[in-house]
């Protein structure tokens, strides 16, 4: 809405200090710092009424698995859920006050934001009102949200109107294109679905997820805005795909309202993320990385929920064929747990890797 400002200072008769003052508007920067700040206080002030309100709706909170780690009986029990509207409203609210009204791919993130963070708040709703760790049917939900990302690839393709749009660009380097065709739209929605799934499996201790997720967001805000600028990204030799850039303020509003969910969720935590946060965020991020043609580079970045996600799938598979367990529990943040690490160490630690995965991440743009 802000951004509207610049066309009222190009069309109604201003004093000159404050054309000036409207016209940092223009700017994608200024506004990635608003939405940032936005998000942050709009959590900060509406987090305790939220958490209030879940408190008294959910009553027993989220059910606690009665064979995860036996210290999560006790410290955890009670703890509300669907802590993922705080960080959705903020983002949300920043991102429309932010963002330019009319870019098609903040809308379509959003659409993918808020279609996975209704599939996590269903599955919620579920476990809560049942006391029951079996939500949403597994298939289901992830048909449900493979319909979303199909659609949204669809749409990315064809903004694109080129065959950059159907590529996939090999970190390191410069001219190193693999082109899919239109089995782009299915590779683009797997990407977005197992983005979506991993920061879900990611998220099990006080504040574990939400700190990686805005690390990877704050990697991806860089890269929308190098990848939506002409100049820079014919200087890193990346794939300049116009209107992109506006991401960066999407980003900026993940930063922020993440910033002002960590203050409830820090150890102890006073809310849960839940389904409704950690689906909506992997979607989001998962949804940047195929728009801004960096699907690989999330892989590093975001290379912490693909150890968790991995590691469910090593201990399924292990399981299934050899009757044998790889780790003592699944996900890995569990496995440490049962090895002694308290929570502290085991989420410190994986921040500390997260930071170690975006710069390598990071990296890449230049490498090449």
């Amino acid at each position: 809405m802000l951004y509207w400002l610049i066309e009222l200072s190009n069309t109604v008769p201003v004093l000159g200090f404050l054309k000036g003052l409207l016209n940092v508007f223009r700017y994608i920067t200024f506004r990635t710092g608003g939405a940032m700040v936005t998000g942050a206080l709009f959590v900060f002030l509406f987090g305790p009424w939220i958490i209030d309100h879940l408190r008294l709706r959910q009553g027993k909170g989220q059910p606690i698995r009665t064979d995860g780690p036996a210290s999560h009986l006790i410290a955890k029990k009670g703890t509300p859920t669907m802590g993922g509207l705080m960080i959705l409203s903020g983002l949300v609210v920043s991102t429309l006050l932010w963002a330019n009204p009319v870019n098609p791919y903040v809308w379509i993130v959003l659409a993918v934001t808020l279609g996975f963070g209704f599939v996590g708040f269903y599955d919620d709703y579920l476990k809560v009102t049942k006391q029951s760790h079996s939500g949403f049917a597994g298939k289901l939900r992830l048909l449900i949200e493979g319909i979303i990302a199909l659609a949204a690839c669809y749409l990315l393709v064809r903004l694109g109107r080129d065959a950059s749009s159907t590529t996939l660009q090999i970190p390191f380097f410069k001219e190193l294109f693999i082109n899919f065709g239109w089995f782009f739209v299915i590779f683009g929605a797997f990407v977005i679905v197992g983005a979506g799934n991993a920061v879900n499996l990611t998220d099990g201790l006080d504040g574990l997820a939400i700190v990686p997720v805005m690390i990877a967001a704050a990697s991806f805000g860089m890269i929308a805005y190098l990848t939506g600028n002409a100049v820079f990204s014919d200087y890193l030799g990346i794939n300049y795909v116009a209107g992109t850039g506006e991401l960066a303020v999407l980003c900026g509003a993940v930063l922020g309202a993440g910033l002002g969910f960590l203050w409830f969720n820090a150890p102890p935590a006073s809310i849960f993320m839940g389904d409704t946060g950690s689906l909506a965020l992997g979607g989001l991020l998962g949804a940047i990385a195929v728009a801004v043609k960096h699907e690989i580079v999330l892989a590093v970045i975001g290379g912490l929920f693909v150890l968790e996600a991995v590691s469910v799938i090593v201990q399924v598979v292990s399981f299934k064929m050899t009757g044998k367990r790889v780790f003592r529990m699944a996900p890995l943040h569990h496995h440490f747990e049962q090895k002694g690490w308290t929570e502290p160490q085991i989420v410190i630690r994986f921040w500390i890797i997260s930071v170690m995965l975006a710069l390598a991440g990071l990296s890449t743009l230049k490498l090449r």
